[in-house]
């Protein structure tokens, strides 16, 4: 039976099989959780995404999808890279931030995590309410999980500050 909890914490420290990068579909770094795990994991994380756009996605990586690769020098193995949808942009559609929960699930799948750390992606500077972001990630992975029941031992949401760590323990207590 799969886990899930939501804990107040800092991703980068996080010790489990895959933690996943709300990233930028330019998979360069930026600011907030990937500016913070693309400076722990250092310089090899920056390759690794470099060379993943040279070979797979030239243009960046669409919003919703998922991709993998080495976690540098962070505990994790692996950081599983997904563009959440920014509402500025007019991304106000739910079924892109649901993809991005189960489609960095099928990467953890494929790569062999059993357990998985994401943040509340598209919450803040992508201009999603944290209540919103909480109930389409936990919804989506519980559907997820019934539909996988042997691949993923943990996910565990781990969340910057305590009103988006608030909002996920009400969506898991639901």
């Amino acid at each position: 039976m799969t886990v899930l909890e939501a804990v107040e914490a800092d991703i980068t420290t996080q010790d489990v099989d895959a933690i996943v990068n709300a990233a930028n579909s330019q998979l360069l770094g930026g600011g907030g959780v990937d500016g913070a795990i693309h400076a722990a994991a250092g310089a090899a994380l920056l390759e690794e995404c470099r060379q993943v756009r040279a070979s797979r996605w030239h243009d960046g990586l669409p919003v919703g999808e998922a991709v993998a690769t080495g976690a540098g020098e962070l505990p994790a193995r692996w950081v599983i890279h997904t563009v959440g949808p920014n509402r500025h942009r007019g991304q106000t559609d739910p079924a892109l931030l649901a993809s991005c929960f189960s489609g960095s699930l099928d990467e953890a799948a494929r790569i062999g995590a059993r357990s998985v750390a994401f943040p509340a992606i598209s919450a803040g500077v992508y201009g999603w309410d944290a209540d919103e972001v909480a109930q389409t990630a936990v919804s989506t992975v519980r559907s997820w999980v019934a539909s996988h029941p042997d691949e993923v031992d943990l996910v565990r949401f781990v969340l910057f500050g305590s009103a988006v760590h608030q909002a996920f323990d009400t969506a898991l207590a639901t």
